[in-house]
């Protein structure tokens, strides 16, 4: 903010002593002859020069609290090396051999310190990836998740190991994990939830034998991979699919120990889509057969006598089933069709529950179906009368 005075030459020096200005800012008036020459004088406002020092002093010592904290920072992380000659960062820095770096790593993972040996088998991977020891730096990646309980996020580190290194000698054993985490997951009920999805550690129990069958299709682990499937969906209610997935284990691995297991869930299956009588009983007449072709094929077995248990209750239902048929008849006085529904319950099914109930209702119904018989054969002579 500029202001203007008017002065003459005789006041001029008293300004330059009392007042700050600037001299190009110093013009001279036109004036006439014989008169005084004035100037016209532009004054800088004065600063405030405290305010302005203390500003800089405040600036400096941000500076300086800055360069403080960045030297204690960069000193806790870069360091000479006489050998090399250079400032390293332990953060980033690698050992001279991919066992040094391994052997490195592993230290970290044997006192149980995850993320630092996670961090350092990474940058094994990153700065010697053809390396043979890349393969166990992977491995003990999914070590590190899988004992810390990340079951989940382990599967997905040891697959790696196949996927980027198919030929290490380390894929039986990462197999052979894989299986075991599989097994680990369809066993604990709490997984699977959506706690799990915020967590990171939602995954498809299905996918996880998938790929165990896929990576070997027929090594030790792909029969029971197969026949983990089935039992997860058969506990899922899908029955259907789940038999499905057992006929697999039968026709895939027929020589496989888990057949006679999948032959006896696929008759469970059955029983399973049975559980309700009802006129169409060709899914509990297939349940019989299966668990009864079981029962003769492996007589021995510890499920025969279940599978003994399940043909009495299953010919149960299907005896029920009769029993509803023949009611429908009663009902509509059908009473021939119902009598030789009950008859059949009581000559097909003596060792059944329904059975007496089937007697008692033949009983019931001899006279109803003499008299029926009888009224019919008259209105028979009838009609044939009138002829």
């Amino acid at each position: 903010m500029v202001s203007e005075k008017m002065v003459s030459d005789l006041d001029l020096k008293h300004f330059v002593r009392n007042e700050s200005f600037s001299p190009v800012n110093c013009q001279a008036s036109k004036v006439g002859r014989g008169q005084t020459p004035f100037f016209r004088l532009k004054l800088t406002k004065l600063k405030d020069y405290a305010r302005v020092l203390a500003m800089k002093k405040s600036h400096v010592l941000l500076i300086l609290l800055g360069l403080f904290f960045l030297a204690q920072d960069a000193s806790a992380f870069w360091m000479w090396t006489p050998e090399t000659n250079k400032w390293v960062n332990p953060k980033y820095s690698v050992k001279d051999t991919p066992k040094e770096q391994l052997d490195f790593a592993k230290g970290f993972y044997d006192s149980k310190q995850y993320p630092e040996a996670v961090r350092e088998l990474k940058k094994l991977i990153k700065n010697y990836p053809k390396s043979r020891d890349a393969a166990n730096a992977q491995y003990y990646i999914g070590r590190c998740y899988e004992d810390q309980g990340k079951l989940y996020s382990a599967f997905k580190e040891y697959q790696l190991v196949l996927d980027k290194y198919p030929f290490s000698e380390m894929s039986p054993e990462v197999i052979e994990r894989e299986y075991k985490i599989g097994q680990k997951l369809m066993d604990n009920p709490n997984k699977g939830t959506i706690l799990d999805a915020v967590a990171g550690e939602k995954y498809d129990i299905v996918k996880v034998f998938q790929t165990i069958i896929k990576n070997e299709p027929y090594g030790k682990y792909a029969a029971p991979s197969q026949y983990k499937i089935g039992l997860y969906l058969m506990g899922k209610g899908l029955t259907q699919e789940a038999r499905d997935e057992f006929e697999k284990v039968i026709n895939d691995y027929p020589e496989s120990e888990w057949v006679k297991a999948a032959k006896y869930q696929i008759a469970t299956a059955d029983s399973k889509r049975s559980t309700k009588a009802q006129y169409d009983q060709k899914v509990t007449g297939s349940a019989v057969d299966e668990f009864k072709n079981f029962v003769k094929e492996y007589p021995d077995a510890e499920l025969t006598q279940v599978a003994k248990d399940q043909i009495q209750e299953l010919r149960d239902k299907e005896a029920e089933n009769n029993f509803v048929v023949a009611e429908f008849y009663e009902k509509q006085k059908n009473y021939s069709a119902a009598k030789l529904y009950y008859e059949g319950i009581v000559t097909d099914y003596k060792d059944s529950k329904w059975a007496i109930k089937a007697l008692r209702k033949v009983r019931d119904l001899g006279d109803k179906v003499d008299k029926v018989d009888k009224f019919d054969k008259i209105e028979n002579h009838a009609s044939k009368g009138k002829k």
